[in-house]
Parts: C-alpha cells; structure tokens; sequence
C-alpha cells in the first residue's frame, strides 16, 4: 500500500481531483491479463482490490505478487518502451486506470503537476529498487519498509487520498 502514497502524497488537491475526473475503474476476474508482455499499454493503473500476479510473459513464470496500493504500467509510461512482465489476475480485483494520452496533456499544460508526477514516480522507483536489492539479500532489511522524514509530512494527506479514489470506485 505504501507504494501509490509516494505519487498521492506529492500531487495537489487539484491533480488529485483531476485524477478522479478522469480516471475509471476496471473490474479483473481471476486470469485477466491487465498488462501482457511485449504488448503496448495505454494506461497507467493503480491497484484498488485484489491479487495480481507479475510475471515474465509467455512462460507464466510468477515473479511476485502485487496487492491495492501498487502502480503499474509506470515503467511503460516513463520509458515508453513495451512491458518488460505481464500482469495477471490471481483473484477477482479493481484497478484504477487513468489514460496516458491524458497524463501527458496535463504533464505538457502544467509544469507542477509535471514536477510532482515525475518526483513521486522516481521516489516510487527508488523504493521499489531497494526492496528488491533487499530480497536479492543484499541491502539492509530494516531499511527495506523505511520512509524519508522529508517525505512522511505526505503520507498521512496521502492515505486520505487513496481513501478518497477507493469511496468514488466501490460506491454502490
């Protein structure tokens, strides 16, 4: 969960209600391929609900689970590159999804919103890259779950953020 607070915690209220305003929700039943590897992806997602599982394509090779909170398709996103892994339902989920066309009209039109996107996303990265230098046994694993002081002033706006996209996508 901690993963999607990096980016909600360093945009605007603004950016977050733009997020909601223009974002959906997609319901994954278990097998669902959200991402196939080597195929173009249009959106960048947000996990609401559910297990999804990473894996190196074809093969099916399960690399690791992914839970709510999770961003993917940002690597695709910032690189604009193909998938490098495939993402697939392990059970019945919700992801957030919000176009790439759209992100990068509002990144061209406004520069703190692109200033704010681009640091959380590589703060996100940063935290992803040491958690697998961790499991890889190399590292420190105390350091594995810390979080910056200067980033904690965020978390807590951010947490309420998430709650705020989970109430839009689940009201019934």
């Amino acid at each position: 969960m901690k993963r999607v607070l990096f980016l909600l915690g360093h945009l605007s209220d603004l950016d977050i209600e733009w997020m909601l305003n223009n974002g959906s929700k997609s319901e994954l039943e278990t097998g669902d391929r959200l991402i196939c590897k080597g195929e173009p992806i249009e959106d960048l997602y947000i996990i609401l609900s559910g297990q999804l599982s990473i894996t190196d394509g074809p093969s099916q090779k399960h690399i690791t689970y992914i839970r709510a909170g999770e961003i993917v398709g940002e690597m695709s996103f910032l690189e604009s590159r193909l998938p490098s892994v495939s993402v697939i339902a392990k059970e019945p989920s919700a992801v957030y999804k919000i176009s790439r066309a759209l992100i990068n009209t509002r990144l061209k039109h406004n520069v703190e919103f692109k200033a704010n996107f681009y640091y959380a996303i590589s703060l996100f990265l940063s935290n992803r890259l040491r958690q697998t230098t961790n499991q890889l046994g190399y590292g420190s694993p105390e350091e594995a779950d810390a979080i910056d002081e200067n980033i904690l002033d965020g978390i807590s706006e951010a947490g309420s953020r998430f709650g705020q996209i989970l109430r839009k996508f689940f009201e019934v």
